[in-house]
């Protein structure tokens, strides 16, 4: 319990020193409102003591006519009053709210969007977003509680502690004690209490967005294998654990509310009592009886009001927390302070004695690589599965840093250069091409968003993509579905072997851009590649060896060391090599698929 606690005090001053720096911004606009809910809850402030001498007027019958309409007078100009300054403070809000939660969620987006790959490997896509969107609108919950209801309640406290100090003393002190109890109560229970039970029942909403959002995505997945009734029993599992503890901090909410009330039970009584004591000590006229309950009545409303302010304060801490965390993560990869854009006039690729670690692996990938790989060279990156061929080139675009050495382009240090410029002087094609939902042509154009219309038709023909885009009903302005679902493998390989080629990028990654193609599409694209790749730094990262037999260079990978480096066809001649051991491995295995006898 007492982890529980700290943890919530912690999340609770991050949250408010997160808002308040957003305030900050717009701090003339924020000021406004505080002022205009201040002034707006003074005046209910001092109705209750017209209201008390308005009663003290008419007891002493019509004589006393001027007195009571100078006190009704002044309880009716202090309501209009009291309405026009509300309605500025929640018409200020709104700009004010809006503002930051665009703020927000911009600024949670930039950062995400810039965390490292590994970051990104572990995280749920969906979680994130809940995170984010859950994050924004529970700001629109803060703003409006500390503004417009903690505040008021707070001013409406000690204005009236004090006024009630000045003229009865023993009744200001069992006002402030029985408020002081209450506030104490609330903010105990909210914070100690429900807090932690939130905290949790969060993680499970979180979880039920990671696992919503995995399943929908792996859609045709699911199909495939008829798994539909195992997803639904997985969600299931989740949902059970959800709702039990969702159960359990709602009815903590129930029991604390209860409590609450209770307590403002005994502050009524406490009040009423002491009231009538000074009336029948002669302490107190009538009208200071009406001035001190109605005083009571209008500080009850805020303090009924206030352990409901707190616990939506409390849950919006909570929504707020996971959020505030994403801001609080530091990029994995940062630009340098003074990065500079890079130009690549050249495209010679050096690797200087690089040594690289995986997180918190004990013994590093890469230990003291050093290769060159001149400007316009072909070269094919071959080796088994995690050999390094892989991280190879993650290094290459600052996905990583290495932990000792250099990685350089035309002999400029990609940590020192801006990320942005670097990876636009690369183009990459995956193995497995990611789309956007979103148009063919803005796939195609990605890469170079000011693309005309007959550059990115030249880009699909140079991929032998223009061909299924042509006979689509929509053609360039078909939409591809999340990811790219309504295309088949190969037809998102060669949207995004176009969009290479409209990159025009100096230095040019294929991650076995061919394997997701037939046979004849294949040849089509052998033939573009050939063309892509003239004049330019290629790096093939090859699983099928007889895809790099045309290179000027093979690098051999094995447990993150090159072991063989040379032409493919002096390679091959090796006895022995461990590339001519691959490519015979290969050969065996396509022969036996074919029933052809090898030797």
């Amino acid at each position: 319990m007492f982890h529980s606690s700290r943890h919530g005090a912690d999340a609770l001053r991050n949250v408010l020193a997160f808002t308040f720096r957003h305030w900050a911004r717009r701090w003339a606009m924020a000021a406004g409102v505080a002022l205009a809910i201040v002034a707006a809850t003074l005046t209910e402030i001092f109705v209750p003591l017209f209201a008390g001498r308005l009663i003290d007027a008419l007891t002493q019958g019509r004589d006393a006519a001027p007195a009571a309409l100078e006190a009704f007078l002044m309880m009716a100009g202090l309501g209009l009053v009291m309405v026009v300054l509300r309605h500025l403070a929640w018409w200020g809000v709104v700009p004010l709210t809006l503002g930051i939660m665009a703020d927000v969620v911009r600024e949670a987006f930039h950062r995400v969007q810039r965390f490292s790959s590994d970051w990104h490997a572990n995280s749920f896509a969906g979680s994130t977003v809940r995170k984010i969107t859950r994050g924004m609108w529970a700001l629109d919950v803060l703003n409006d509680v500390l503004l417009l209801m903690l505040l008021p309640s707070v001013v409406v406290l000690t204005g009236t502690v004090a006024l009630l100090m000045l003229h009865w003393p023993l009744m200001g002190l069992v006002m402030a004690v029985g408020a002081l109890a209450y506030g104490a109560l609330t903010v105990t229970l909210a914070t100690r209490v429900v807090a932690p039970a939130a905290r949790l029942s969060n993680a499970w909403d979180t979880r039920i967005g990671g696992i919503l959002s995995d399943t929908l995505g792996a859609n045709q997945v699911v199909k495939a294998f008829g798994a539909e009734a195992r997803e639904d029993a997985r969600l299931q599992a989740v949902v059970v654990r959800w709702r039990r503890r969702v159960q359990r901090t709602w009815m903590l909410h129930t029991w604390s509310a209860s409590g609450e009330f209770a307590l403002l039970w005994g502050v009524r009584t406490a009040v009423t009592g002491t009231a009538l004591w000074l009336w029948w000590e002669g302490r107190a006229t009538p009208g200071d009886v009406t001035y001190v309950l109605t005083t009571y009545f209008v500080l009850h409303g805020y303090l009924r009001e206030i352990g409901q302010y707190v616990h939506n304060l409390q849950r919006a801490v909570n929504d707020m927390e996971e959020l505030v965390d994403l801001h609080g993560l530091a990029p994995g990869v940062a630009d340098a302070k003074e990065a500079r854009p890079l130009a690549v006039p050249g495209g010679e690729v050096r690797f200087d004695h690089v040594t690289f670690h995986y997180g918190l692996h004990a013994a590093p990938l890469f230990r003291d690589l050093d290769v060159t790989i001149p400007a316009g060279q072909r070269v094919g990156l071959v080796g088994p599965s995690g050999s390094g061929k892989t991280t190879f080139v993650k290094l290459l675009q600052r996905l990583y840093d290495v932990t000792g050495g250099r990685v350089l382009i035309d002999g400029h240090d990609v940590r020192e250069v801006a990320q942005a410029s670097l990876r636009q002087q690369i183009a990459i094609v995956q193995q497995e091409p990611i789309l956007f939902h979103r148009t063919l042509a803005e796939n195609i154009a990605y890469a170079r968003p000011d693309a005309t219309a007959e550059e990115i038709e030249q880009a699909a023909r140079l991929a032998n993509a223009d061909g299924f885009i042509a006979r689509l009903p929509k053609g360039y302005r078909t939409l591809v579905g999340e990811r790219g679902v309504k295309l088949s493998g190969g037809e998102r390989q060669r949207v995004a072997i176009a969009r290479a080629f409209l990159a025009d990028a100096p230095i040019l990654i294929l991650d076995e851009a061919t394997s997701s193609l037939d046979s004849e599409s294949e040849a089509a694209i052998q033939e573009a590649m050939e063309r892509l790749m003239q004049g330019r730094t290629a790096l093939i990262i090859a699983h099928r060896l007889s895809t790099v037999r045309a290179m000027d260079r093979i690098l051999v990978f094995e447990h993150g060391r090159i072991v063989e480096d040379g032409r493919p066809d002096t390679l091959l001649a090796r006895p022995d090599g461990r590339y001519r051991r691959l490519f015979e491995r290969q050969s065996e295995g396509i022969a036996g698929e074919l029933g052809v006898p090898v030797g």
